[in-house]
């Protein structure tokens, strides 16, 4: 037969330390939410940038391996704003683009509500010739500025005209010595 102090370290907790212990995670939840939502979209600003700068990357090593002209193109879908999605296109010219080699949609690992600025406006295509350099027909975007709302982090991606890539912030906040800043 159980004696009374065996019975009570054998009936668990309480409702009241239930009840507590419940009101503790619900604020601790609460408290947290507003900057686990930032840095959900902080991360699809990010997933959809290194998207970009990885496409720019294999066309570019494309144009090379193929010794032709290879086209990035920032995908416009109907009139909304450009978004993370691209394709990758073989040419056979510098203005001449046909068979598609790569493509990636907005809903791959990003958000489709990504906006995507290209400076100068002029294009959203950039075409690769044989040696990885940027060819000036059309005239190529230098730099994307990636972001999405309540984010607050944008990223921007620069193309030198060597074709070469760089991922940085252009936060004002930053340091001039930081090497995240653009």
């Amino acid at each position: 037969m159980l004696t009374l102090e065996a019975k009570k370290s054998a009936l668990g907790f309480s409702l009241i330390e239930l009840i507590i212990a419940i009101a503790i995670v619900g604020l601790v939840s609460a408290i947290a939410m507003p900057s686990y939502a930032t840095w959900i979209k902080n991360s699809r600003v990010r997933t959809a940038a290194e998207s970009i700068q990885n496409g720019l990357q294999i066309a570019r090593a494309e144009a090379v391996k193929r010794n032709s002209f290879i086209e990035f193109q920032l995908v416009k879908v109907s009139s909304k704003p450009l978004n993370s999605e691209w394709k990758i296109s073989s040419c056979t010219s510098a203005t001449s683009c046909l068979t598609t080699l790569q493509s990636r949609k907005a809903s791959e690992g990003s958000s489709a509500e990504i906006i995507v600025n290209a400076s100068p406006s002029a294009s959203n295509k950039i075409v690769f010739n044989n040696l990885g350099s940027v060819s000036a027909n059309p005239i190529p975007f230098s730099q994307l500025d990636i972001s999405l709302s309540g984010a607050d982090r944008p990223l921007r991606v620069t193309l030198g005209v060597g074709g070469n890539t760089r991922l940085c912030d252009p936060s004002a906040s930053l340091a001039v010595s930081d090497p995240r800043r653009c």
